[in-house]
């Protein structure tokens, strides 16, 4: 693929940091939007906001990373500064986002599962153009494959193992995944019981696709919670559909009432 999009003389613009930067824009121009229309914030709180999203997810991604090889970074601690900017774990951001997002929404005065609800819509936008940038740069790849959807990385930048082999394009498949789930909330939203139900059906149909695509996954150090059968991931998916789904049922059961 290409992971560096172009190069202005000494200044280089890497595909993944590009999609990045993108994908979070976007993400603040629709949450800015949609809490204004919605409950009146100022667009200047939402920047806050996004800050302090934006510095728990990297932290929290960055954690993950460590944790799926925590021997490596152990026995030479300084390896933890050379991957800085590599290798993120989308569920370690989530996790340690979450909580912050809900410390500010409280701390606001917001309505916390409303301002979740608009939330889920944004974190799609962001997660699924940073997926069009996982796709140039070659990480989070598949599997080899014989089938037509193969993919084939060449660039020797590309984070893709093996190179110059058809990979299932994971990427992809998630992309796909993610844009389903905000097409179908974005139409179910209008049919809405309760707030929090768009948030906890995202993190329930996100953690259901992610498990299926980590079956044809094919980036190793990610780690396995049993080797080769069950992932981080997959692991961490489970746990989050069972949480997001007791807590669907007893909100939508309070509601009801």
């Amino acid at each position: 693929m290409h992971p560096i999009l172009f190069e202005l003389g000494s200044f280089t613009v890497y595909a993944y940091g590009f999609f990045i930067v993108l994908g979070a824009t976007l993400g603040y121009l629709f949450l800015s939007r949609s809490a204004n229309k919605v409950y009146g914030i100022d667009k200047d709180k939402i920047s806050s906001l996004l800050l302090w999203i934006f510095v728990s997810a990297f932290i929290g991604g960055k954690v993950f990373f460590y944790l799926e090889n925590p021997k490596l970074y152990l026995n030479d601690p300084t390896s933890m500064l050379s991957n800085l900017g590599n290798g993120f774990v989308f569920f370690g951001s989530l996790l340690f986002a979450v909580p912050t997002t809900i410390w500010f929404f409280r701390k606001q005065g917001w309505n916390v599962w409303g301002m979740l609800d608009l939330l889920a819509f944004t974190t799609l936008i962001v997660h699924a153009t940073g997926r069009v940038g996982c796709l140039l740069a070659g990480c989070c790849h598949g599997v080899p494959t014989d089938s037509m959807f193969g993919i084939t990385f060449t660039h020797p930048m590309c984070q893709a193992e093996p190179l110059n082999t058809p990979l299932h394009p994971t990427q992809i498949y998630e992309f796909l995944t993610l844009t389903a789930i905000f097409i179908f909330l974005y139409w179910f939203r209008k049919f809405k019981s309760f707030d929090g139900q768009l948030f906890l059906l995202y993190v329930i149909l996100y953690s259901v696709g992610r498990s299926i695509i980590e079956t044809v996954r094919g980036d190793e150090e990610r780690g396995y919670l049993i080797d080769g059968i069950l992932s981080h991931s997959q692991s961490i998916s489970l746990v989050l559909i069972a949480i997001a789904a007791y807590v669907y049922f007893k909100r939508r059961t309070a509601a009801r009432a």
